[in-house]
């Protein structure tokens, strides 16, 4: 065989090698090769069952699978914003020159969420002048719960965010994709397209334990019945108050950790 040849494939195959110890050594990545098809089979394959069985449903109200995408984006958009702000310090390397400030954790928190919240506006108000522009339907048709299915969201994809940033520090940039993936693996439970009463008894136990799972059933609430439940959106507040607490501390407990251990200057894999 050809001398140039033979180094060629051992080249390849040292760069084979190199990318199969990347995918070895990083839970993330090895888990993200099936999380896709999953979550999708998942999510569309509950959806095609109800649908098979209560053809008429969506009939009931015009625009119910329009602002179920545009509540969903809310919640997706909310995580994002704070993991994506999070991720461009890493990205710049900026964590230490950020924490030798007297910048406090907490007041970090603070401001990823706050830009989170004004990315997830600008994204939401001109998704639903659009929607009304092409489809003729206005999601502002809500009314006054609007505002709570909005911040209920918005604080569910907070604490996410939050918990995905505590895992890239925990776990290095080799975390990365769970800023992408992670708030899709609960859009099966959430009741984006159907109601949760459609899921398999065990994922509905899983589903009351979500507060987008009651903004869903609420909206539809809205749309169909035109009653707005009022016990569902208690139920989504107490729960994001938990979520948000759990959120907050495990970001902080893995920044603290972070810190000890050096890794806000040296981030790597």
């Amino acid at each position: 065989m050809n001398a140039a040849v033979l180094g060629s494939a051992e080249r390849v195959a040292a760069m084979l090698l190199r990318y199969g110890y990347l995918l070895r050594g990083s839970w993330p990545r090895l888990l993200e090769l099936v999380y896709w098809p999953t979550v999708q089979m998942m999510l569309w394959g509950f959806m095609t069952n109800f649908l098979v069985t209560n053809s008429t449903w969506v009939a009931q109200a015009a625009g119910v699978l329009i602002s179920g995408v545009l509540l969903w984006d809310i919640l997706y958009r909310s995580q994002l914003g704070v993991a994506m702000m999070f991720l461009e310090e890493m990205y710049a390397r900026n964590l230490g020159q950020l924490f030798v400030s007297p910048l406090r954790p907490l007041e970090w928190v603070i401001s990823l969420v706050t830009v989170s919240l004004l990315r997830t506006l600008i994204s939401f108000v001109g998704a639903s002048l659009l929607a009304i522009l092409f489809y003729h339907f206005s999601i502002f048709s809500l009314g006054f719960p609007l505002i709570f299915f909005f911040f209920n969201l918005m604080v569910m994809g907070w604490a996410i965010g939050l918990a995905v940033c505590g895992l890239v520090l925990r776990y290095g940039m080799g975390a990365e994709s769970m800023a992408w993936v992670a708030i899709f693996a609960l859009a099966p439970f959430t009741g984006i397209y159907y109601p949760i009463g459609s899921l398999p008894a065990p994922l509905q136990v899983f589903a009351h334990l979500l507060p987008s799972s009651y903004v869903f059933e609420g909206m539809r609430a809205v749309l169909i019945q035109h009653v707005v439940r009022y016990d569902l959106l208690r139920n989504a507040v107490a729960l994001n108050v938990v979520y948000m607490v759990l959120g907050t501390i495990a970001f902080l407990i893995a920044f603290r950790a972070a810190r000890v251990r050096g890794m806000l200057i040296h981030v790597g894999e």
